[in-house]
């Protein structure tokens, strides 16, 4: 009985002790040596808030503490070096007050990294946390980096991170490979399911890139896992991105921003509620259940953001609940409820930016939708058939 009291009070003080992260990021993997594989180079880091260690420590501190490494730049993406500008918002060069380093804006004057901010520079470091939706922009900001160090032979390391939507599952369509905009930069679905370092190695091939290109892998990461699975701190990597939930949705919902419809921005839910003054919010609801999605359920919700588009207006719309992350597929909801909303008979109002929505949903989408008017099971088909020909293309790619 002695023995199993001992054990029994070791095994309650060892639970209740600091929970330990599941999964080692690249920017803790490379910490270990106290960044030796930067040893003696100047650095330049792409990061932003998302750049955390273990220990909630940023990987700027972490590499301006180094004694081998020397951080010498940072370069930051949309929304700024600490994550709170708006979406759009042009932000400009500032100075870090902690480390005094120059902060170079990769959203203002620019979207690349030019000769004058790369000057000095030996090797170029990306450290951000993405959310696995094709029309999110950081990795557009890797991309548009790796290519500029690869013209001027500065090598580039991504410091790897997971998917935080899962590895596995792959939505929506393939863009077209001759659209590359900020926004639509990369020949994948909506819906990826890649990590940074595994699209930096595709981007690298399909385009060609002459860059030296470095990944420091993930351990213990699993494909099938979402953020909450992995032991690290959540970090808002956008303002409107607050958890898990919001990035799962975002590359569906986040479809309707080329749209007159909101999507929460200005509210407690964005991302996981759309709506609009002239919405008839009851009959979309309805017409979403009966569908019988996995994953999520819909009921009407009226809300009055406090900015976007109906500021200050009172807006009817469409809240969802996510039951099962692993199943629920947001592009198939975008689908259900944008090809019930062309019916003008109770959707009037409805209006939509074509070239925006090219961008986001994808060509393909906009033409079924709106010009062939497909029925969305032919539609939703459709992406299933695109997603397998690319699984087979990103299989070289993946890592993990």
């Amino acid at each position: 009985m002695k023995t199993l009291r001992v054990f029994l009070l070791l095994a309650a003080v060892l639970c209740a002790g600091p929970a330990r992260a599941l999964v080692t990021t690249g920017l803790d993997a490379a910490a270990e040596s106290d960044f030796e594989m930067f040893a003696g180079k100047r650095v330049g880091l792409v990061t932003n808030q998302t750049g955390l260690d273990l220990a909630g420590r940023s990987g700027v501190d972490a590499m301006f503490a180094s004694r081998k490494a020397r951080l010498v730049a940072i370069f930051s993406p949309e929304h700024g070096f600490r994550g709170t500008a708006a979406d759009g918002e042009i932000i400009s060069n500032s100075t870090d007050p902690v480390t005094g380093l120059p902060i170079y804006s990769l959203y203002g004057k620019t979207r690349r990294p030019t000769s004058a901010m790369l000057a000095g520079i030996d090797v170029l470091v990306f450290d951000i946390q993405d959310i696995g939706a094709r029309f999110y922009t950081y990795l557009t900001t890797m991309a548009l980096c790796m290519e500029e160090a690869g013209k001027r032979n500065i090598p580039f390391v991504v410091l790897d991170r997971p998917n935080p939507i899962s590895g596995l599952v792959l939505e929506g369509p393939v863009l077209s490979k001759n659209i590359q905009d900020f926004t639509g930069y990369f020949p994948v679905p909506v819906r990826h399911a890649m990590t940074a370092g595994e699209v930096a190695l595709l981007h690298k091939d399909i385009r060609n890139i002459n860059v030296d290109l470095t990944v420091v892998k993930l351990r213990g990461w699993d494909r099938a896992a979402f953020y909450g699975d992995t032991g690290l701190a959540w970090v808002n990597p956008s303002p409107n991105i607050r958890g898990v939930d919001a990035a799962i949705m975002y590359p569906g919902i986040g479809g309707f921003e080329s749209t007159n419809m909101a999507v929460g921005r200005g509210t407690d839910a964005p991302f996981l509620w759309f709506g609009a003054p002239w919405l008839d919010a009851g009959r979309l609801v309805n017409t979403l259940n009966a569908a019988g999605l996995p994953g999520v359920k819909f009921r009407a919700e009226s809300k009055t953001p406090e900015k976007d588009i109906y500021a200050g207006k009172l807006c009817y719309g469409v809240r969802m609940e996510i039951t099962d992350r692993a199943a629920v597929r947001p592009m198939d909801i975008f689908v259900l409820a944008v090809c019930a909303l062309r019916d003008k008979k109770y959707y009037k109002e409805f209006r939509f930016d074509p070239e925006a929505l090219k961008l986001t949903a994808g060509n393909n989408v906009y033409k079924a939708i709106f010009e062939s008017k497909d029925p969305p099971d032919k539609i939703i088909a459709s992406f299933r058939e695109q997603c397998l020909a690319f699984e087979k293309l990103r299989g070289k790619y993946l890592l993990y």
